[in-house]
């Protein structure tokens, strides 16, 4: 194990002459543009090597660099109190920072510390600062300890010498977080103090599964572990040997299995993993971290790259779903005090028709590819379905009389997230042609849980009968209307709810690319009866905690050699 310390910048601080400011201005402009070429390069390194999704992390880090609030606050700061151009842009990025600390979500705090980061950047190159840090010392493979990790540190870590990390700060759903899954690297974040406790030479076991460190492991936790690496490769096999069989049950029942992208350069990892095509491409990547929307040629161009890699097979593209956790420069001013319960999703295009003309002309177009299905997000209302439909309608008419070629029969349909929409789910059958629950939602909205809330998650149940009971209803809704109903929420990727929502009725199951060949798997080793007397039970059972131990056990009983337990470790001291 190595210890990463901390290196805090001093900065100093000292008066200006009036006539040395415009130096001190133009000092400012060059460690700017330093910074930007800097960033620019890894992002580059990173798109290359881990694709665009990956590097999109960088953009919001881009535009900080030209934020006129910044800039203008330190321009200020020098005019004002004549003092070195590093004094002014400590004093206006920590006055830029404070107004964050009083937002209590998570994704926000997260942002910041992305932008602390280039802050931190910028600062070293004002003061000629090499920007190495002690991890380009590292010269034999270890676990990284460290209080913190950059984004920009992680995406260059060298991974022949470093073999995991673990950080005091930060989540699971951080960039630094998120940047390690791409890179394959086991990470477990918020540990609090461990760098502070621990030191380099000390040996540890990273469990990135279960999100522990085991400090000093004995010798029967390293066998057991050993145990556990050599079963979870042979378990990688088995599924590559499923990844281009269907997902049929044992006694004949189809069931489509699909993947979700974010990014065209993830309809390869679609492909790859043995999905039927795509449930749900999100859009949301083209609006976020910009200061304009993109065009409609632009939306164009992405959405057919989908559509055409992935022919003949189905592409489900969802219209845009922002707001809630999903923030965009392009409304700095949305600023809600419960953005879950506010302006997103379809309520924002509706309200934006301009916009919303734009992607669905962009949706309409690639659909003459012949395989691209179109879908709204958040739907509470028939109203809101009609009016949506009424500009898709308004689109078709006038890209028919502009000449483009598009597919006037279209599949529409509509996501299934908020507890009314489920419970009217017969009214909205007949205007659409298929459903898609979003069950992350779902749940959220029907237990008023922020799944985001450490202090409620205990409480975000996916088994508790009122969700299961909405599901239920939304299935029979879809099957007496004779459209089809999918999930391509979290628990489509969960092998133990899977046959649940088999045995509920579900016609699809749409999950990230990596988590398609294990419910595949699932898929091919139950029969129809069972999964229906599965959710028959659950759906009489008054106990949500008893439904889910119901699930394990039957899935225990299917697929014992795939799902069985971690080895429970011992984790590291309490801080």
């Amino acid at each position: 194990m190595v210890i990463s310390q901390s290196h805090k910048v001093e900065v100093p601080c000292y008066e200006v002459a009036e006539g040395e400011l415009p130096r001190e201005l133009r000092r400012f402009e060059e460690a700017i543009s330093q910074t930007r070429q800097q960033l620019e390069r890894i992002q580059g390194e990173v798109q290359t090597a881990m694709g665009l999704r990956n590097a999109q992390i960088f953009d919001a880090q881009l535009l900080f660099l030209e934020d006129p609030v910044l800039l203008d606050e330190v321009v200020g700061q020098l005019n004002a109190r004549r003092i070195n151009v590093e004094q002014a842009l400590s004093a206006a990025t920590e006055k830029y920072f404070a107004a964050f600390t009083t937002i209590e979500d998570g994704y926000f705090r997260e942002r910041v510390s992305d932008l602390r980061d280039v802050a931190q950047r910028l600062l070293r190159n004002l003061l000629g600062i090499e920007l190495i840090t002690d991890l380009a010392k590292i010269r034999e493979p270890c676990v990284l300890v460290a209080h913190d990790l950059t984004p920009s540190q992680t995406a260059v870590l060298d991974r022949r010498m470093v073999l995991g990390f673990a950080t005091d700060q930060g989540s699971e759903t951080a960039h630094t977080a998120l940047l390690a899954q791409s890179l394959h690297l086991p990470a477990v974040a918020g540990l609090i103090n461990a760098a502070s406790r621990l030191h380099t030479g000390q040996y540890v076991l990273l469990d990135g599964f279960n999100g522990l460190m085991v400090i000093d492991p004995t010798d029967q936790t390293l066998f057991e572990y050993g145990q556990l690496a050599e079963r979870q490769l042979a378990i990688e096999v088995r599924l590559r040997c499923v990844r281009d069989l269907t997902a049929v049950t044992l006694d004949g029942h189809r069931i489509t299995l699909s993947a979700n992208i974010e990014t065209p350069e993830e309809a390869r990892d679609a492909q790859e993993s043995g999905a039927e095509g795509v449930g749900l491409m999100r859009t949301e990547y083209l609006f976020t971290e910009r200061g304009a929307p993109p065009d409609e040629e632009e939306q164009f161009i992405a959405y057919d790259r989908v559509a055409r890699a992935l022919h003949p097979q189905p592409v489900i593209i969802r219209t845009l779903d922002i707001g809630g956790d999903k923030v965009s420069q392009l409304w700095p001013n949305a600023d809600e005090r419960n953005p879950f319960l506010g302006w997103r999703a379809i309520r924002v295009c509706l309200e934006e028709p301009e916009l919303f003309r734009a992607q669905l002309r962009a949706i309409l177009r690639a659909s003459a590819a012949g395989n691209v299905k179109l879908m709204y997000p958040m739907i509470s209302s028939v109203l809101e379905l009609d009016q949506a439909n009424a500009l898709l309608e308004e689109c078709k008419a006038q890209l028919k009389a502009e000449g483009r070629a598009f597919d006037p029969g279209i599949e529409v349909g509509a996501m299934i997230e908020i507890p009314a929409a489920a419970a009217a789910a017969d009214l909205l059958a007949s205007r659409v042609r298929f459903f898609s629950i979003g069950t992350n939602d779902l749940i959220q909205y029907a237990l008023a849980v922020d799944r985001l809330n450490p202090k409620v998650a205990r409480l975000y149940e996916p088994t508790h009968p009122g969700v299961l009971r909405l599901i239920h209803t939304t299935v029979q809704a879809a099957h007496a209307a004779k459209i089809w109903v999918g999930v391509c929420g979290g628990m489509a990727g969960d092998p133990l709810m899977v046959p649940l929502l088999l045995g509920l009725g579900v016609d699809e199951l749409s999950t990230t690319p990596t988590r398609v060949p294990a419910v595949k798997f699932l898929i091919r080793r139950v029969q129809l009866p069972e999964v229906v007397d599965l959710a028959r039970a659950a759906l009489a059972c008054a106990d949500g905690r008893v439904t889910a131990r119901l699930c394990r056990e039957f899935v225990g009983s299917v697929a014992p050699d795939l799902f069985e337990q971690q080895p429970e470790a011992p984790a590291a001291p309490a801080p």
